[in-house]
């Protein structure tokens, strides 16, 4: 006969401090880890276009080695093989969180190269033409004319990223990291109910990242907004050429 579903078990895990604790922690290093893949991925991206061979060779095998390793295994790598190789991260102030921040912003920002490169290449290569045409350099033109319309196509795939990166985040458990898989695991361990414990875990998460789906849509509605230039500013060289006025 199976067991009744222990309801003051549930909230009393749910409210827990160490669950809210565990869900906090998995925000900040998906925030902390999705902005430091966006300073990488963009020069990255940049790169992808490059003139010079040896910069694209590097970009390349760059997104090459960390899409193709899995993250779990790299998150062993950083916390494991690199203190064996390299003494000073033996040291106390390589904690798990910075392995893990380390790990995830270096396979993330692989994926965000690609996306933001995808959100340039979308741009009509007329714009920059046309910008040229106006005597603006080639920084102007990527920051008045590129990057203003490539943002609302990059932030669709961009959202999905964050969600999929708050998910990753609970492999991060395997190398000590006390976020919100690992308070569930613990507690597990502890009263063997496994159905009330990762169910509190469970809707942490579904919490979490609804709440970042509706971010996302208002987000998107509003560059899409924006992008239709009603009420709003210029976008592209109408934004440059008003600038240039």
């Amino acid at each position: 006969m199976l067991a009744s579903f222990d309801t003051h078990l549930f909230w009393e895990v749910l409210r827990s401090e160490p669950y809210w604790r565990g869900a906090l922690l998995a925000v900040a290093l998906t925030c902390a880890s999705i902005a430091a893949a966006f300073l990488i991925g963009f020069p990255l991206a940049l790169g992808r276009a490059s003139r010079q061979p040896a910069v694209r060779i590097v970009v390349f095998l760059y997104s090459w080695f960390f899409r193709a390793t899995p993250t779990l295994l790299l998150l062993l790598i950083v916390w494991d093989v690199i203190p064996q190789q390299f003494s000073v991260f033996t040291h106390n102030w390589f904690t798990p969180f910075l392995a893990a921040f380390i790990a995830l912003s270096l396979n993330e920002a692989a994926y965000m190269a690609e996306i933001i490169r995808a959100g340039l290449l979308a741009v009509d290569p007329g714009q920059e033409l046309a910008g040229r045409a106006l005597g603006m350099k080639r920084w102007q033109i990527l920051r008045r004319v590129v990057i203003p319309q490539a943002v609302r196509i990059v932030i669709p795939p961009t959202g999905n990223e964050f969600i999929t990166l708050l998910k990753l985040t609970s492999l991060a458990s395997v190398i000590s990291v006390h976020e919100l898989l690992t308070a569930a695991n613990e507690q597990a361990s502890v009263s063997f109910s496994y159905r009330e414990v990762y169910g509190a875990a469970l809707v942490y998460y579904l919490v979490i990242v609804s709440v970042l789906m509706f971010l996302q849509s208002r987000l998107e509605r509003r560059f899409t907004f924006r992008s239709r230039g009603v009420g709003r500013a210029p976008v592209g060289l109408a934004a440059a050429a008003h600038d240039a006025r």
